[in-house]
């Protein structure tokens, strides 16, 4: 791939706490990504408009607050009203398993959580997009 991977990263919700998210964003910048972060207490919409103005190939999104089961699938289904059908919703945080299944079966990426090593995250996200997003 001759172009940087786009990456935004966004925490959504009234959720303050954004240390993983902050590492995660370093982890993928490190890695030769360009990444976005949109600070704290963004909405879907507010994440899935600045995804669109950023061209960005994925957006990772961190929740720590139990919202996923709304955050999710609401900016799955603004990334597919705005024709973001082809960018990787990833995330993590405080997910159960039983959460993650169901979320994935809507269309969600992997979802990382506590532990999660930054080289899987990295590595996930670089084989996402050379096989979706080749270009």
């Amino acid at each position: 791939m001759d172009r940087k991977i786009r990456v935004l990263i966004a925490k959504v919700g009234l959720d303050g706490h954004d240390r993983g998210a902050k590492v995660i964003a370093a982890a993928l910048r490190d890695a030769g990504m360009e990444v976005i972060y949109t600070g704290l207490r963004k909405t879907p919409e507010m994440v899935v408009e600045a995804a669109l103005q950023e061209d960005v190939d994925a957006i990772g999104v961190s929740i720590l607050s139990g919202a996923h089961m709304t955050i999710f699938p609401k900016t799955l289904e603004l990334m597919k009203a705005k024709g973001l059908k082809d960018i990787l919703l990833f995330g993590g945080g405080i997910i159960p398993d039983q959460d993650i299944q169901a979320l994935k079966k809507m269309g969600v990426g992997e979802l990382f959580t506590p532990g999660s090593s930054t080289i899987d995250i990295v590595a996930y996200v670089k084989e996402w997009i050379k096989k979706n997003r080749p270009e």
